[in-house]
């Protein structure tokens, strides 16, 4: 495919030790993000910032993603991240989760529309940083994009990616692909597709739907099919054989190195079981199941051996 692939941030899954060890084993021009960025007692988590700045990420293209309930948190945000060299951000206004919503964060951000028009007062004071965005329709209400458009179009943003559901629906419920048509005209800027995208077929199929799209974004897509965005990229479909041995090959590289970095067996599985969270289908339920449930390191070895 031509367009480019944005590897979408996945709080608990996408830190720093992920996206290093899954561009080693798959390559590619691909754009992955930082989970999202927060304002926390006046300031920025050390642990946030090493996540964007640490060694482990400077193998692979990164841009780091900060969510904010108004001007006084991104203004804040944008100081720390220009601190550490930041030159593009990305801005969370999708973020379906009520704890982040409730407060007037990600997808809960839309319907503020005092906030949003202060945002280009507040990206014009940082002329260094290029921005960019990823939202959702709205938060109930299919159309609340159109409230805040003429605010985003007003903004050089490098690109807008749009998942076509509302923060109620969380993941479920269909996507609405005529208002993500819609989006797309009315955008000034240009604009990315983001959700449902598990196959290489399903990229394929969006990308014609879509022909003027600036690219896709992977998520749970992703993670439940590490090889999809080398498959998308290299326009073929890879046999299963050789995407299980392939995503074994990512896993291996990265509980090594939480094994020299983590402490205790409890520590290790809580860090390492999150990536099959998405990979049943991939993997067979059988596996699945049996590494969910693996209380012990052995076991959980054990468990692996049943993929095949």
């Amino acid at each position: 495919m031509n367009s480019r692939i944005y590897i979408a941030p996945v709080q608990g899954h996408t830190d720093a030790a992920w996206r290093h060890f899954h561009q080693l084993a798959y390559g590619g021009n691909n754009l992955y993000f930082t989970p999202f960025i927060r304002a926390e007692h006046g300031g920025v988590r050390d642990r946030d910032i090493r996540d964007f700045s640490g060694p482990l990420s400077a193998n692979h293209q990164l841009e780091p993603q900060v969510i904010f309930r108004d001007m006084e948190e991104l203004d804040l945000l944008l100081t720390a991240l220009e601190d550490e060299g930041a030159t593009r951000i990305n801005l969370n206004m999708g973020c379906p989760f009520p704890l982040q919503t409730g407060k007037g964060r990600g997808a809960g951000f839309i319907a503020n529309s005092a906030e949003a028009t202060r945002l280009p007062e507040i990206a014009a004071r940082y002329p260094g940083i290029s921005l960019s965005a990823k939202m959702r329709l709205g938060f109930s209400g299919h159309d609340e994009w159109r409230g805040i458009m003429p605010v985003l179009n007003s903004m050089p943003l490098r690109f807008i990616a749009l998942h076509p559901r509302v923060a109620r629906q969380q993941y479920g419920g269909d996507l609405d692909l005529d208002m993500f048509a819609e989006f797309m005209k009315e955008s000034a800027n240009p604009v990315v597709f983001n959700g449902e995208l598990k196959t290489p077929s399903d990229i394929s199929d969006m990308t014609e739907r879509f022909a003027d799209i600036a690219g896709v974004m992977l998520g749970r897509g992703l993670l439940g099919r590490p090889s999809l965005a080398a498959e998308a990229a290299a326009g073929e479909e890879w046999p299963r054989e050789r995407r299980i041995d392939e995503m074994l090959r990512f896993h291996n590289a990265l509980i090594a190195h939480y094994e020299e970095t983590l402490c205790g067996e409890s520590q290790l599985l809580s860090k390492i079981k999150p990536f099959w969270e998405y990979a049943e289908e991939e993997i067979g339920r059988k596996a699945w199941k049996a590494i969910k449930k693996a209380g012990t390191v052995p076991k959980y070895r054990t468990a692996l051996a049943l993929i095949e």
